[in-house]
């Protein structure tokens, strides 16, 4: 593909120059531009990459994609006679750009995006792994690793950049993949990185408070996970999957109607309660039963997942790999052998006699549903739940307190500790959160030291307890100011539960 081949596919608004020489590649990093690669030079938030065109050349970029006309006035350009195309949207022709060159992968995959606050993560693993047992090969784009036919590779972000996910879907395609399952963040739904792809299904999950430091108010984070669904800046999906329990449920369904699409509800309880529901559903030790009842069957299934939230997760999977073409005697003879996502209610066993959980819940609502589960399983016995958490830094403040409130209510014992602190001083992250502890009484310590809070926890627990490490889940470091160190929640508490003489597989 040459230079005018490549920009007759990205919206304009005026271009200078030509090139005939093929182009070897697609950069928004001036640091992995190669000799013969087109630089797309956009604002970002916390950078411009307009301000790193002079590096894409001297790495021997081929042309310049610049969302910044006409106030781009970078006089190497032009003494090297490069082309420029000049673009409103610098992210929109970042995937123009990419599906062009990557040979449109879009155009082969049917894609599943799933977002809102909580649940995305096990949401789409589910509805990875159902696709899979209906023999379908596919991608998978998330928060915790990506898939590609089968190979599992380490996330870099829960929704990457448009060339990268043009990359990955077309490698997928190299291997005969069919379904592209993404996580779908509400920054990637704003920032336009989904430009592109045609979502065939689409998962709303829910909407609790987050990311505030980005969206400033509740309207705008709706409004940016509206675009999903509502037509209005990318494609509506044809069918979308709203969770009927979630308060913005109606409002998005109504937008999801204007759009054209079909609508799938799903929820747990009665008639009213989604047409994907569980009518009702037992907790056991290894998971749920679950009466399901939907247009399509009814069926009574063995869930090894715990707790009401993941019935919902699996509601949602369940509807969306149905509404891609899995029959529902193949969904349901799937279902019990799901196997819970890495870092999502993963236990840490090494045979000591309470229970260790580590989850990713990091928003007060993913709390609740935390700390209600756990205390479902110490309902019988009457054992405690201790809980140990933090906030990130340079993050929404807002939420700390909020967060020690719904940790004090549904605990008994509660550790408060850093959770990737960033620039921030990690004692100050504590003393916002402290609030929302004390506000509901209930007995707790603070630990600056993540390590040294696990220990306390464990130490603290008696037989028949439940110790929950919340925040970080499948995340495997701490970022501090000026440094990351490797951390993981798993890997700290099994060494701690060595050291106080319990170890796996004895």
């Amino acid at each position: 593909m040459i230079w005018n081949a490549l920009i007759a596919e990205v919206a304009s608004i005026g271009s200078a120059g030509n090139s005939a020489t093929p182009v070897t590649g697609i950069e928004y990093d001036s640091r992995r531009v190669r000799p013969g690669a087109v630089f797309v030079a956009m604002k970002g938030g916390s950078t411009d990459g307009n301000r790193y065109v002079e590096k894409a050349i001297a790495a021997g970029a081929l042309g310049i994609i610049t969302d910044s006309a006409p106030a781009f006035d970078h006089l190497t350009v032009y003494q090297a006679g490069l082309p420029v195309l000049h673009v409103e949207h610098g992210r929109r022709a970042l995937a123009q750009a990419s599906a062009a060159f990557f040979g449109h992968p879009e155009r082969v995959l049917s894609a599943t995006g799933i977002t809102g606050t909580n649940g995305k993560t096990t949401t789409a693993f589910l509805t990875e792994a159902l696709l899979n047992a209906a023999a379908r090969s596919t991608i998978l784009i998330g928060t915790v690793e990506y898939h590609v036919g089968g190979e599992t590779r380490p996330s870099i972000h829960t929704t990457p950049e448009s060339r990268d996910l043009f990359e990955l879907m077309a490698e997928g395609v190299t291997r005969g993949v069919e379904e592209l399952v993404t996580e779908v963040s509400s920054h990637a739904l704003d920032q336009a990185r989904m430009a592109g792809i045609l979502f065939d299904v689409a998962v709303f999950t829910n909407l609790t408070r987050d990311h505030l430091d980005y969206h400033k108010t509740m309207e705008n984070y709706f409004a940016a996970k509206s675009l999903l669904f509502d037509g209005t800046v990318y494609p509506p999906p044809r069918v979308a999957v709203i969770n009927a329990h979630d308060s913005r449920a109606e409002e998005l369904a109504a937008a999801v109607r204007k759009a054209g699409a079909e609508i799938r509800t799903y929820g747990i309880g009665g008639i009213g309660m989604g047409d994907w529901r569980a009518s009702s559903y037992s907790l056991t030790p290894s998971g749920a039963t679950i009466n399901l009842e939907t247009p399509a069957g009814s069926a009574c299934l063995s869930s090894r997942l715990a707790g009401e939230v993941n019935i919902l997760n699996l509601l949602a999977a369940f509807t969306a790999a149905h509404a891609r073409g899995v029959s529902f005697s193949q969904l349901a003879a799937a279902v019990p052998t799901l196997k819970p996502v890495p870092g999502r209610f993963q236990s840490v066993d090494a045979g000591q006699p309470f229970t260790v959980i580590v989850d990713y819940a990091h928003t007060d609502d993913a709390m609740r549903n935390l700390t209600t589960l756990a205390r479902q399983m110490t309902a019988q016995s009457g054992a405690r739940v201790i809980t140990i958490f933090g906030c990130g830094g340079d993050r929404d403040r807002t939420k700390r307190p909020k967060m020690g409130q719904a940790a004090g209510q549904g605990s008994d014992f509660v550790v408060a500790t850093s959770d990737n602190p960033r620039s921030e001083d990690p004692a100050a992250i504590l003393a916002e959160i402290e609030p929302g502890l004390q506000s509901t009484g209930v007995d707790y310590t603070v630990e600056v030291d993540r390590a040294a809070a696990i220990r306390l926890a464990l130490q603290a627990a008696k037989p028949g307890d439940v110790v929950l490490l919340a925040g970080k889940g499948h995340e495997k470091e701490q970022i501090l100011a000026g440094r990351t160190i490797p951390f993981d929640d798993a890997e700290v508490a099994l060494s701690i539960l060595a050291e106080l003489g319990y170890r796996e597989g004895q």
